[in-house]
């Protein structure tokens, strides 16, 4: 009797502390209720159940990750929950405002710049209200920044969400960091276009002292020993080392935004190895796609000293464990309001006019930055090529390509934008009896809305990029179509082809293909249409960039957990010289 009492007063103070309770109810006292502290097995070990029930609460929440509708309030969820409020801070070259002085005045002008990054991180950092740290590149960012070089985004008549802390640099340092060793180096080894990767010693150098100058800026901004700090893209390589060695209790998430390639193809950077040391300094490495986290993981194996589990995907060098994993990047769900707010149908019309277009004009459309990756000369043969073998399309049809301007400072870029410029006039010339021309280019930049305008008016959005990581403007386009109306061409040398096989599939070299794939979605029926665009919509609004950063975060609070665990399990004398299982047991 004794010992089934004392089982149960055991087991109701375990019941009391699994509802965060420190103290149970005993009969008796003060009017026959009355408290009193745990059992006396229970109370050495109060801290270390609460602390392990908190552990298998957020592991079963983990699991649980597919079933969460994912949005700003789960990310928020997910900081103050799984990770205790943890300040957020995100490292990128390119900032999410740019300020610029307009032309005979004095009035600044706020700029959306045309990146898949800030696309991506936008919404992610309004939810976290964190603070973005980037290079302050606009001609007014000075202007507007406080004492200490920040400015609270986004601008009026927004409400305020976050703080964007901007970093200056030299002409001599950004032209050695990011058009040098980023653009002409890493960024053509990186993407299969035919381009030759070009490394100056005097490039390398800049770049160093640019992540060391941002590095150090991470710091100045870390209002705790142990932020999150979200690295982005190749700009960054070594800046994750670099945190962790002044804040090793920094939980570093580094997401590589383009493809990694194959070791061989790695190894041309001469400094191939202190590249992947820098990286290495991260808790978790990201990529879009497992076929990239392969490579990536390949490389470290040819390249380092260092142990692969290839079960795990993990990397431990230097006695400090990377976790690397395939986190798919996506948009933003649903869009924003403002960005859906001129009906389809008023977007189509109103594309037609600007371009004195009649109202029944077929109009396709391409979004880019101009970069020789993107395909851009590619897809206008594609629509010389149906003019060809389609010539009732003559007049009838016309494909818009907008193209930011970008990196003009380097040759490769000026020569491949002149290139594209004469091939549209050449198509343009070769159709004379066309009322309307064929190509349409627009080589400027253009705010989001205005991009969005483009997307819900036009009949088809081709992207056709030779090598892309990802490629937002697919999902960008399908998160517009609201209508569940339009047909999205796709490169299958992009990672949004293994999401969204609904769209048409294309290989961007071959060029009959391509001009098949523009007759077909042409003359697409308004029914398959619908089916199509309805299982990609789909898609997107399950997987959208919530997730895409929430699942990266959660992945984050279990290794957290997992450091807090022991090396070695101590274990009795007498039990330890008991065959060989035992002593396994006291292993890692």
């Amino acid at each position: 009797m004794i010992a089934e009492l004392s089982w149960r007063g055991w087991v109701q103070g375990l019941r009391g502390l699994l509802r965060g309770e420190g103290l149970l109810v005993v009969p008796g006292r003060s009017g026959g209720r009355g408290f009193a502290g745990p059992p006396p097995e229970l109370r050495p070990i109060v801290k270390d159940l609460r602390a392990l029930i908190e552990d298998l609460q957020a592991d079963h929440r983990s699991r649980d990750e597919e079933r969460l509708a994912w949005s700003p309030a789960t990310l928020r969820q997910i900081l103050r929950r799984e990770l205790r409020g943890q300040e957020v801070i995100v490292v990128s070259n390119r900032e999410p405002y740019i300020h610029m002085r307009r032309e005979g005045g004095p009035a600044i002008a706020v700029w959306r710049p045309a990146s898949g990054v800030v696309t991506a991180l936008e919404p992610i950092m309004r939810a976290c209200s964190g603070t973005w740290i980037a290079h302050g590149s606009g001609t007014a960012d000075r202007d507007v920044v406080d004492a200490r070089d920040r400015v609270v985004v986004p601008p009026p008549p927004e409400a305020a969400a976050y703080q964007l802390r901007r970093v200056w640099l030299t002409e001599e340092e950004e032209a050695g960091y990011y058009y040098g060793f980023a653009n002409e180096g890493i960024w053509p080894l990186c993407h299969i276009a035919h381009v030759r990767p070009e490394f100056r010693r005097r490039d390398w150098e800049q770049y160093k002292a640019v992540n060391a100058k941002f590095a150090d800026t991470v710091v100045e901004e870390a209002t705790s020993q142990d932020p999150i700090v979200l690295v982005q893209d190749y700009h960054f390589a070594l800046l994750p080392q670099m945190i962790k060695e002044i804040l090793p209790a920094a939980t570093i998430i580094s997401f590589w935004h383009i493809p990694w390639p194959n070791p061989e193809a790695f190894a041309i950077c001469p400094w191939r190895e202190e590249l992947l040391d820098g990286l290495l300094g991260s808790t978790i490495i990201g990529f879009h796609t497992q076929f990239h986290v392969n490579n990536f993981v390949d490389t470290v194996d040819r390249l380092l000293e260092a142990r692969v589990d290839r079960e795990e995907f993990a990397v431990t060098y230097r006695g400090k464990p990377t976790s690397v994993r395939r986190y798919p990047i996506s948009v933003e769900w649903p869009p924003a309001a403002e960005l859906l707010a001129i009906p389809v149908e008023q977007c189509r019309t109103e594309i037609r006019q600007r371009h004195n277009l009649p109202p029944e004009h077929a109009v396709g459309i391409g979004v880019e930055r101009m970069d020789y990756t993107k395909g851009i000369e590619e897809r206008l043969r594609a629509v010389e090529r149906l003019l060809e073998v389609e010539p009732q399309w003559i007049g009838k049809f016309s494909f818009i390509q907008i193209a930011a301007p970008t990196r003009i400072h380097i040759e490769e870029y000026r020569t491949y934008e002149a290139r594209v410029r004469d091939l549209a006039a050449r198509i343009n010339q070769r159709f004379p009896e066309a009322p309307h021309p064929p190509i349409i280019l627009k080589i400027e930049h253009h705010q989001p809305d205005q991009i969005f305008e483009y997307y819900r008016g036009a009949d088809l959005c081709m992207v056709t990029s030779l090598h892309d990581g990802m490629n937002l403007v697919a999902k960008e386009f399908v998160s517009a179509r609201d209508d569940e109306r339009g047909v999205l061409i796709l490169s299958l040398f992009t990672g949004a082809a293994r999401e969204l096989p609904e769209a048409l599939i294309v290989n961007p070299y071959d060029t009959d293909q391509c001009a098949a794939a523009l007759q077909l979605a042409l003359t697409m029926t308004s029914a398959e249409q619908r089916t199509r665009m309805r299982l990609m919509r789909g898609l997107i609004q399950d997987f959208n960039v919530f997730r895409w950063a929430g699942r990266m975060l959660m992945d984050a609070a279990a290794m957290r957990r997992r450091g807090r665990l022991p090396d070695v399990i101590a274990l009795p004398t007498g039990q330890w010289q008991q065959g060989g299982a035992l002593k396994q047991i006291g292993r890692r």
